[in-house]
């Protein structure tokens, strides 16, 4: 039952989710789109490259939280003062990670799953060369993972990857709703993020 789960039925749930995920939340995200553009000029959606499955890049996508003068490929974590760049709505989406809500295309193209290692960014080898060790550049990355409700930007890397390990070994529909309703008690109490200079952190980047 577990192996169908990992190599057919995860999928499958992630494309209905995703599909009617961006249909119940089509209008939600068009306001959320008319904000960010009274706020600010530039794009809506910011894009950035990841590593996906096998390795392979794509562009994951995001609402756009902060100004088009924020230094590019530079990690949240590693600016000086993010709060100069963070725009007033960015912030709020931030808090919340309504700004994550656009990869919900990522998930329904296949190049995401709603559960799994967040995807490291294009230039972090560190982190990739640990998740070679368990096998997690193997998976598909998630929305949310393991990892997102044990620490998210506190942990360091070799602890991130281990934890992406571990979600690779109990990777199951149930394992898979622990840390569905783990990401919904993380995100509510605003748990692990980390804005400023922690540049020895695995923080994922944020800034657009």
């Amino acid at each position: 039952m577990n192996s169908f789960y990992r190599s057919t039925g995860k999928r499958i749930i992630d494309f209905i989710l995703s599909g009617v995920g961006t249909l119940v939340l089509a209008p939600f995200m068009l306001l959320i789109a008319l904000l960010i553009k009274l706020e600010s000029k530039g794009p809506v959606l910011f894009r950035q490259k990841r590593v996906g499955l096998h390795k392979k890049t794509f562009s994951i996508m995001k609402f756009r939280t902060m100004r088009t003068d924020t230094p590019k490929d530079t990690p949240t974590h590693m600016l000086q003062n993010p709060d100069q760049y963070i725009t007033k709505v960015g912030r709020f989406l931030r808090k919340t990670s309504l700004d994550e809500l656009p990869q919900i295309l990522n998930i329904l193209k296949g190049e995401m799953a709603v559960i799994g290692p967040r995807p490291a960014l294009w230039n972090q080898d560190d982190l990739v060369a640990e998740r070679d060790k368990y096998g997690a550049n193997d998976v598909l990355p998630g929305l949310t993972g393991w990892a997102q409700i044990n620490g998210r930007d506190e942990l360091e890397i070799p602890v991130k990857a281990q934890l992406d390990g571990e979600y690779v070994e109990k990777m199951s529909f149930l394992f898979d709703l622990k840390c569905f309703f783990g990401t919904v008690t993380s995100v509510a109490l605003h748990k692990g993020v980390v804005e400023g200079d922690r540049s020895n952190k695995a923080s994922e980047d944020n800034q657009t």
